[in-house]
């Protein structure tokens, strides 16, 4: 059900993508014709030149889409970020979640770690998107093993990146962020985000608490049914006990009846016996 709304959120998305913009809005890091690992982080710039974030997870796939190449995946950009690859923002990734690679720690980005940092936010939330070019990271494994098998860091010539015919126009909605939504290259909204761990244990924690929850619940359950049980029994006990003193008063009511008849028979008998005697 949860990937069926993602779905659906991304086909209304794509739907609705019919804004020409403007490739002086775009710009590509770490440079228009440079890539690492075939990944470059694609972000839009408002009208003072400053990056925003401005692509939810439908945007930024048909983004990548319109310059050519893919949606970067979560390993791909783990390959770039173990060949150097750094940025202080956050970018939408194939599976849908955001991520942002981080080598040096900075207290003011990533909240001061390493590693590919990610944050399983609404498909709806804007942020950057890392593409990936195919033919970059084919073309850089070749020129690496042709140079220095060993060497993982050396790009001394720029690879190709996405040519300019293919940047002119791109389909994308909703490319107005507000101002109070811009972020510079240092990253603001890195602090507070919910990292994949956190989430993992509070999802744990949770799941032990719904558990446990509905243990007291079927708890509580058993123990009125058979409070339930034991008054029913109760009642039915006393309504019988009262039937059968009601049938024991009715069986002595008749019997004292039966009783007070013959003494009168015999009475009647005994006048009768007198009056012929006479």
């Amino acid at each position: 059900m949860i990937w069926l709304c993602i779905m659906l959120v991304l086909s209304v998305g794509a739907v609705n993508s019919s804004q020409n913009v403007d490739t002086s809005h775009i710009r590509v890091f770490p440079a228009m014709n440079q890539s690492i690992a075939g990944v470059f982080q694609v972000s839009y710039l408002d009208d003072q030149n400053q990056p925003q974030y401005a692509f939810n997870a439908s945007e930024a796939r048909i983004l990548c889409s319109s310059l050519g190449v893919n949606i970067a995946s979560k390993a791909e950009v783990l390959e770039a970020l173990a060949r150097g690859f750094e940025s202080c923002r956050f970018g939408w990734v194939d599976e849908h979640f955001a991520v942002i690679p981080r080598i040096k720690a900075l207290a003011n980005c990533g909240q001061n770690r390493t590693g590919l940092l990610t944050w399983r936010a609404p498909v709806i939330k804007l942020f950057d998107v890392f593409c990936f070019n195919e033919s970059d990271a084919v073309t850089q494994l070749k020129n690496i093993a042709r140079d220095n098998p060993l060497s993982s860091r050396d790009y001394s010539s720029p690879p190709t990146a996405p040519s300019s015919t293919q940047t002119t126009h791109f389909l994308l909605s909703s490319l107005r962020p507000s101002s109070s939504s811009a972020a510079k290259t240092i990253d603001k909204e890195a602090e507070p985000a919910h990292f994949v761990s956190t989430a993992q244990d509070s999802a744990g924690a949770k799941a032990v608490l719904i558990a446990s929850t509905c243990a007291l619940l079927l708890i509580a359950i058993i123990i009125a049914a058979y409070l339930r049980f034991q008054k029913t029994c109760s009642r039915k006990s006393d309504m019988k006990q009262q039937q059968q003193e009601s049938i024991e008063t009715e069986e002595w009511t008749c019997a004292k009846h039966i009783e007070e008849t013959q003494k009168d028979a015999q009475k009647e008998e005994t006048i009768e016996v007198g009056d012929d005697a006479s």
